[in-house]
This record gives structure tokens, C-alpha cells and sequence, in this order.
């Protein structure tokens, strides 16, 4: 007789349960079902896995003093901080916007900055940034100074950053080398001579026919791909090492490089302007790269209004800010929304239990981290080419009609990629702006924090003179 009351009990308890749950992210209300939520869950994370692999390859570079860090550690904290940030902003804002290691942002950390400061200061200053973006997000400034810039520059900035880290992958790929009579040159003496830049170019037109197939997890695929080709090309002609730390792939996650923060900085060898540039930098790159893709992605998901604005966007932007803490204090990189998790919204998913589905997963990919030591750099150059050139999609966006506009967003463009700074480009693009805009008689159209960011970079530029006036 026990029994079957249970049953009814268990049934409704059940019930409860489901509808706690539903109240809580909202999932009736937005039109979803739990099943929806975690098909989205799961196509995001596997549409952002490849983060886990790419990020240590980008971060592999030595600081100033030589030091490189270990790319197991840095994967495992970029799963690990990725899957912390995605369940947190999934719960606080039940918004559907996954969280990792921003790429632009990594590679100013890994090209820019530690050419003059530790990864230990490196990721201090990624602390620093991600301190200001709270305060800014907290106050209702971010907001206000996001509407302020122009919207050909911000564009413009995700084009630069796209086509240079193209660059940077046709670079380590060996298809682009300084050579003969040329500042640069294809492959070797102009052709394609080596069998790791034949595999480099077979991997990005398999990840690009995948793309443009809308596969899931297209550069994943690739990657796997590219690797299997790899190794088995390596049974008859030295490629890359394969082996696997351990030899095993699952492993527990080594997070040696969380808490590996360095405050104090040596003045002696980088002077407090540089110091002060690159925490612009950061804060900016971070800044607007993050408000443009969450306003994407909300309007992607039917949760944006007329004006752009989604559920609990005060709350969106502080958490955002907290990823660049969180991706700072574990060395991987400050930690932000990523445009991928519109794969996921494209699924149906349309609130946080989403985010804590892909969350679950990145938590889990920690403990496979050695499986990442077998992608040769040479294939992971063909994931940069390709995230670089999705990021250029953005160009169909911006007027070339006025050339107010074109110059600027030319020079922001293209500076990056040539002068192998994300800093210059943007400082180019901001001066450049400003002067053009005020002396061709449209002053009045140039917002006044324009004129302090301009003037932040001019000293940016001249900062070598100014610290040799200053005895610096």
C-alpha cells in the first residue's frame, strides 16, 4: 500500500522540480523547452571547443624574460575558467551566452604586451582591466561611453583584430616567411615546399568548406582532421610531435598557472605610459568587443529591443567584466562572451540553463587537456585563419561611401596586422578620426571622449620621446 502512494508523490515532486526550474531561467516564458536548452547547451560547447586547444598555442609565446607557459596548465585553466564564467553568467543574467578566452584580447597579451612585461604583470593587467570594466559596467558609464564611439571604428577594430590574427596563423604556418629580395614572401622562394604547410592549407579549406556548410563544430572537425593527416603523414616524414603528456589522454587538470599574478612591476623595464597604454588597450578591446557581441547575439535570440537592450544588460556587463578577473587570476586570458554561442541560440536555446549545460562540459574537457599537446602548431594556424577571416565578415557593415570613414577604419585595419600591434591599429584609427573629422568641418559630430582616447594615444605614440624627456 506504501508503494503506490510514493509514486504520485515522487510524480509531483517531480513536477516541482521542473517548474523551479523553468520559473527560474524563464523557459516557458522565452518560448524554449528544457530539451532545447540542453541541445543548445551541448552545440555551443562543441561550436567553442576549440578554444581549449587554440588558446595555449597563442599564449606559447616567451615574455620578456623567457619564460613560456605550459600549455597543459594554460588549457586546463581556459577550461576551467571558461566553464566557471559560462555556469556564472548563465545563472546571474539566464542569458545564453557562452563565456571563454577572448581571442583578440590574447593575442595583445601574447604580441604586444609581453614583449616588455612577465606573463605573471601580464595577467595583472588583465586583472586591472577587468576591475575597470566592472566599475564602468557597476556605474552605467560602459554603457554611456559604448554608445559615444562610432560605429565604422568598433567595426573597424573587429576587422583589424580578424586580419591580424590571420596573419599571425599564415605566419606560424609557414605559408607567409620574410624572404629574398621581399619584406615577405609565400612559403618558401614563393611556393609551397613543406609538407607542414600542405597540411596547414588542406586543414583551413576543409574547416572553410565546413564553415560554409553550417557544420557544427566546423573548426573542431578541422582540427581533429587536420591532426589524424598530421600523424599519419609523420609514420613516413617528420612533421611535429605527437606525444601525448603522460601518454594518456585523460589526466587531472593542472592548474598550476591559477594564482600566478605578478603586481609589481619593473619600471626599470617598462615605463609607466606603456603600462598605462596597454590597460587602455585591454579595457578597450574588451570593452567593445563584448557590448557588440552580446547585442548581437540578443538580438540573434529575440531578447533585444528596439534600442539593442536585452534582460538584465546592467547585470550582463558587470559579469562580463569579472570574466577578464577570473581569466587574469588563472592565466588564460581575460575571459569573455563568445559570438559562437550563436550556434547554440540557432538550436533554440534561449536562456542560462544553456549556459550551464556547455559550462558542465568545459569543466569536464579539463580532465582531457593532454589531447591538446597533439595539435601541431602548423594545423592550429589554419583555426586563426579561420576565426580571422569570420571576424572580417564584419566589414559588410561599415559605409566606405565617406572618406571621414575610410581612412580611419583603413588605418585601424590594416595597421594591426603590419606593425603586429592591436594597440597601434586602434590608436591609429582614433587619431586619425578625430584630426579628419575636426579639420574637414565636422567637429561637432566628434564626441568629446573621442578627443581624451585620441589624446591617450598620441601619447601612446610618443611615449618613447616623452619618457627620454622625463628621464624615465
Amino acid at each position: 500500500m506504501t508503494r503506490p502512494s510514493r509514486s504520485p508523490r515522487t510524480a509531483a515532486d517531480s513536477s516541482a522540480s521542473v517548474s523551479a526550474l523553468d520559473r527560474f531561467f524563464e523557459i516557458t516564458r522565452r518560448g524554449s523547452t528544457i530539451g532545447a536548452e540542453v541541445r543548445g547547451g551541448v552545440v555551443t560547447f562543441v561550436t567553442m571547443a576549440y578554444i581549449v586547444i587554440l588558446n595555449p598555442i597563442i599564449l606559447s609565446t616567451a615574455d620578456v624574460e623567457g619564460t613560456v607557459l605550459p600549455p597543459e596548465a594554460v588549457a586546463a585553466s581556459t577550461a576551467l575558467t571558461a566553464g566557471f564564467m559560462t555556469i556564472l553568467f548563465g545563472i546571474i543574467t539566464r542569458l545564453p551566452f557562452a563565456f571563454a578566452a577572448g581571442l583578440g584580447i590574447n593575442a595583445f597579451l601574447a604580441f604586444s604586451v609581453v614583449g616588455q612585461v612577465t606573463w605573471g604583470e601580464a595577467m595583472a593587467l588583465t586583472i586591472i582591466n577587468g576591475l575597470i570594466i566592472v566599475l564602468l559596467a557597476a556605474t552605467g558609464l560602459r554603457k554611456m561611453i559604448f554608445d559615444a564611439v562610432p560605429v565604422q571604428l568598433k567595426l573597424a577594430i573587429t576587422v583589424g583584430i580578424g586580419l591580424f590574427i590571420a596573419f599571425i596563423g599564415f605566419v606560424n604556418a609557414g605559408f607567409v616567411r620574410t624572404g629574398g629580395g621581399t619584406p615577405l614572401e609565400l612559403g618558401t622562394a614563393g611556393s609551397i615546399a613543406t609538407v607542414d604547410t600542405l597540411l596547414f592549407v588542406v586543414t583551413l579549406l576543409l574547416g572553410g568548406i565546413l564553415i560554409s556548410l553550417r557544420v557544427k563544430g566546423a573548426i573542431l572537425i578541422a582540427l581533429v582532421t587536420g591532426t589524424v593527416l598530421a600523424a599519419i603523414v609523420n609514420i613516413f616524414t617528420p612533421v611535429a610531435d605527437f606525444g601525448l603528456a603522460g601518454g594518456t589522454i585523460f589526466s587531472a587538470p593542472n592548474l598550476s598557472l591559477v594564482g600566478a599574478v605578478d603586481f609589481g612591476f619593473d619600471l626599470g623595464k617598462v615605463g609607466f605610459v606603456a603600462l598605462l597604454m596597454f590597460v587602455f588597450t585591454l579595457v578597450f578591446t574588451n570593452f567593445f568587443d563584448a557590448m557588440g557581441t552580446m547585442t548581437g547575439l540578443a538580438k540573434e535570440s529575440g531578447l533585444a529591443d528596439e534600442k539593442g537592450d536585452f534582460p538584465r544588460i546592467k547585470s550582463a556587463l558587470v559579469v562580463e567584466g569579472v570574466g577578464a578577473v577570473v581569466g587574469g587570476a588563472t592565466s588564460s586570458s581575460s575571459a569573455t562572451v563568445f559570438v559562437e554561442s550563436g550556434s547554440g541560440i540557432g538550436e533554440g536555446a534561449r536562456t542560462g540553463l544553456a549556459n550551464v549545460v556547455t559550462g558542465v562540459l568545459f569543466l569536464l574537457a579539463m580532465f582531457v587537456t593532454p589531447v591538446t599537446g597533439l595539435v601541431p602548431g602548423f594545423i592550429a594556424a589554419a583555426a586563426l585563419v579561420l576565426v580571422g577571416a569570420m571576424m572580417l565578415a564584419q566589414i559588410k557593415n561599415i559605409d566606405f561611401t565617406d572618406f571621414n570613414v575610410l581612412l580611419p577604419v583603413f588605418l585601424t585595419a590594416t595597421v594591426m596586422p603590419l606593425t603586429y600591434s592591436i594597440a597601434n591599429g586602434i590608436g591609429a584609427g582614433f587619431v586619425s578620426w578625430v584630426v579628419i573629422n575636426v579639420l574637414s568641418g565636422k567637429g561637432r559630430t566628434v564626441h568629446w571622449l573621442l578627443w581624451v582616447v585620441a589624446f591617450g594615444f598620441v601619447l601612446y605614440f610618443a611615449r618613447g620621446p616623452i619618457e627620454a624627456l622625463l628621464g624615465a
